[in-house]
């Protein structure tokens, strides 16, 4: 079944969300073939995909070509796709430009972006243009160098309340789902209870309406591993089997064999008398 902007809103409060990343057809189309209600085209891809120290390097271009590839995959999973740094922070017309490309250009079906009540213009002119927008609260990986590096947030009275106030605030802009990520399980929970709207918990407990992870964390192939990702697949032993295996048939001359190669009539004669 067609996962939607409406049915992840109905869902609150009767079942569980499920979202995970992905950033190419051929996870995508994995993805595809599971019942996870939600893709996430994030902005991790500078890190996972690019190499980079953090996402702040990402582009518009790079999102683009990366939720196009997701999106020639992704039929029943609802398809979000990150704004990256400066694609909404800029000007509301930025912001509906930007937007509008990733759903446009990009396939996709809803835009995520960072941030509380500053940018409740911003949400609304979007929703105002049919553009749905998922917020994302707490840990905001744009932020970093405001915060002084990827620290759990909400752990005063006056910073929890702030979550709070902002996770009122984007809900009465228009959002239709919050991630909240890297902040207390507590203070996660009391905020999952006040709004209308779904949460989607990454580092923030189990006590939120859903949650995400990042592909290669859940496989186990990432550089880095945050604490709050649980390895559900320890994918990398396998990969290093199979590339250790290719090496050695590839040297010992066992690969490629007769059964994986091209054969037509007469191929000796015809190699043999090629001048």
């Amino acid at each position: 079944m067609k996962n939607t902007v409406t049915s992840f809103m109905a869902a609150k409060g009767k079942e569980k969300l499920s979202m995970v990343t992905a950033y190419d057809y051929s996870t995508a189309r994995m993805v595809q073939e599971s019942p996870v209600n939600a893709i996430l085209v994030g902005d991790s891809l500078g890190m996972v995909m690019l190499g980079y120290e953090n996402t702040l390097a990402v582009t518009l271009e790079d999102m683009l070509h990366h939720c196009k590839a997701v999106a020639r995959a992704c039929r029943d999973p609802l398809l979000v796709c990150d704004l990256p740094f400066l694609s909404y922070h800029i000007s509301v017309e930025d912001s509906v430009r930007n937007a509008g490309r990733l759903l446009a250009e990009g396939g996709c079906e809803a835009v995520k972006l960072e941030g509380g009540v500053e940018f409740c213009q911003e949400i609304r002119s979007l929703t105002r243009a049919s553009i749905p927008v998922m917020g994302h609260l707490g840990l905001t990986p744009q932020s970093i160098h405001a915060f002084g590096g990827f620290k759990v947030q909400g752990k005063s009275i006056a910073a929890a309340q702030k979550l709070l106030d902002d996770a009122r605030a984007i809900q009465d802009a228009g959002v239709f789902s919050i991630v909240l990520e890297g902040i207390p399980q507590a203070l996660a929970r009391r905020i999952s209870s006040e709004l209308a709207v779904p949460t989607i918990g990454i580092g923030a407990g189990a006590g939120c309406d859903g949650q995400v992870l990042v592909w290669h964390d859940m496989m186990g192939i990432s550089a880095r591993k945050p604490k709050f990702a649980r390895c559900f697949a320890e994918l990398a032993p396998t990969f290093q089997e199979a590339l250790r295996n290719f090496d050695a048939a590839v040297k010992s001359g066992e690969f490629p064999s007769s059964e994986y190669c091209y054969q037509v009539e007469q191929e000796e004669e015809i190699a043999a008398r090629i001048k």
